[in-house]
């Protein structure tokens, strides 16, 4: 039984150790205001995709909008996957004065939002 225990304990810690150490990914979804301005959800895009150079923790960052032609996208328009080396990289980037900087600029045009963050498995 004892056995058991240790064989359990090194198993889980084995575990908590290998996804700590798997990327995690960062999906972002955006549903703007219908009021909100082209120029403005443009404004959005390029200052969104000017974090990646100012945020280190950033290891990766690609965007698109909205191709899809079964219609399921339910109003959102944008999609952001960004890359980080673990959980504490990504709390650091949701910290980070300009990442707070940009969702001031985002919120007031946002109608909805959506936000996954996960460990990459292959």
């Amino acid at each position: 039984m004892r056995l058991l225990i240790i064989l359990a304990l090194t198993l889980m810690t084995a575990s908590t150790t290998l996804l700590a150490e798997t990327p995690v990914r960062h999906v972002v979804s955006f549903k703007f205001k219908a009021s909100t301005p082209a120029e403005e959800i443009r404004k959005i895009e390029s200052a969104f995709s000017a974090l990646r150079s100012k945020i280190p923790q950033i290891q990766s960052l690609e965007w698109g909008t909205d191709v899809g032609p079964e219609g399921l996208s339910k109003g959102f328009t944008h999609m952001w996957i960004l890359t980080f080396s673990d959980l504490p990289a990504l709390k650091t980037y949701i910290d980070h004065p300009d990442h707070v900087a940009f969702v001031n600029l985002l919120k007031p045009n946002l109608e909805d939002v959506f936000v996954l963050d996960f460990h990459s498995k292959n």
